[in-house]
């Protein structure tokens, strides 16, 4: 399936899968713009449940942490893929909203499972070599996890979608990057809960914006 830019940015531009012709409706500067609010806001929402999540806890029994939150995993990926689809649909109308957040949703608990292996698994009484190996393969499989499984469904509807995958994989360095550059200096023991979480919000949003700038942006080269 193939995405044909005859015409200027500016204007609408055909979708031909050799069947049937629809027209996009975003394309260039718009749908950059349309995604970058539209999927900062749902994935800045979505975790902040996670966040909140983790804050409350913290001191519980792994038994009880880790099941809320990778439950809360799925929640922030939900919110990530419907903000996601919102937009995408505008541009590529033929694309399955719901399959599109089904499979962001299952990627994001998978990538919430291998960012609790280590601590679950005590991985740091490991040898270091194996801890190290575990490691690499486990950061190498999270970040390609969303990407990954969205490229599953993007590569029906765009042709040469492969970039998604290290794209939104690169985007998600970048954004969790942020993230903890932000967060990790403010956070201290002896915290209140309404600060660690606080910090975590907004070290959620800078996350959230990095990471939508860098998929919007690959989405609309992909378009072109």
């Amino acid at each position: 399936m193939t995405v044909r830019a005859s015409a200027p940015a500016s204007e609408s531009r055909p979708l031909v899968d050799g069947h049937h012709r629809a027209t996009l409706a975003l394309c260039g500067r718009a749908l950059l713009s349309a995604w970058f609010a539209t999927v900062t806001v749902a994935e800045f929402v979505g975790f902040a449940v996670p966040a909140g999540v983790g804050a409350l806890t913290a001191a519980m029994n792994p038994a009880v942490s880790m099941p809320a939150l990778l439950a809360a995993g799925v929640v922030e990926g939900a919110m990530l893929g419907s903000g996601q689809a919102a937009v995408m649909r505008r541009a590529l109308p033929g694309l399955p909203g719901r399959l599109w957040i089904v499979v962001t949703a299952s990627a994001a608990v998978l990538a919430y499972a291998i960012g609790l292996t280590p601590s679950s698994l005590a991985v740091d009484t490991w040898p270091r070599p194996l801890a190290a190996a575990l490691a690499g393969i486990g950061g190498l499989v999270l970040l390609a996890s969303i990407g990954t499984a969205q490229w599953l469904v993007l590569r029906r509807h765009v042709a040469r979608a492969g970039p998604w995958i290290w794209a939104t994989a690169a985007a998600w360095a970048a954004g969790l990057g942020v993230f903890l550059a932000f967060a990790m200096p403010l956070w201290r023991p002896g915290q209140s809960l309404w600060l660690v979480v606080g910090i975590g919000v907004i070290g959620g949003l800078l996350m959230a914006a990095t990471t939508s700038l860098i998929t919007g942006a690959t989405l609309t080269r992909l378009l072109r």
